[in-house]
């Protein structure tokens, strides 16, 4: 969801990670399930945006030449997701407003990350996966995991302390 900001989109991504996985990888052990699918998940949310970037070019080029419809450019679905938690259930409602305004800050600060500090931030932090298993998923030096999560927990902190929410 984060990766392509469209719950439609990202239900559609994972459900091809899955098959692709599937299709690919039925005979490996299962350990090593979880570390292919997100190498896979992440390959196929790349080929997303390819997609997307080619239909947008033909959608630009073609739409020169028809009626020009008023279009929203600034709708961000994670301003309307609204926070769920079985947790709260005894909570008091003043409680769970400022719960639930605090997860919308948080996932508008991660929204704002670049695509590899967020996919490192979610990867260790959301996911919990260790330094190396979150390098091998990314493809990148364990080095670089640890400086794009550390860029982004500096950049979070930042952008939530702009805020006012406080640790």
């Amino acid at each position: 969801m984060f990766a392509v900001r469209d719950e439609d989109a990202a239900l559609d991504v994972v459900q091809d990670a899955m098959l692709k996985l599937t299709v690919s990888y039925a005979g490996k052990p299962a350990a090593e399930l979880p570390m292919l699918f997100q190498r896979i998940l992440q390959n196929t949310i790349h080929d997303h945006f390819r997609r997307q970037k080619v239909r947008s070019t033909w959608t630009t080029l073609l739409s020169a030449f028809g009626n020009r419809e008023e279009k929203d450019d600034d709708f961000d679905p994670l301003e309307t997701l609204a926070a769920k938690s079985h947790s709260n259930a005894t909570a008091d409602p003043a409680g769970i407003a400022e719960q639930a305004q605090t997860v919308a800050a948080i996932e508008q600060a991660l929204s704002r990350l670049p695509a590899r500090q967020r996919e490192a931030f979610l990867l260790r932090y959301w996911e919990e996966l260790d330094v190396a298993e979150t390098a091998a998923a990314m493809g990148c030096s364990e080095g670089s995991v640890k400086t794009h999560c550390s860029r982004a927990v500096h950049a979070l902190a930042e952008m939530l302390k702009a805020r006012g929410v406080t640790p």
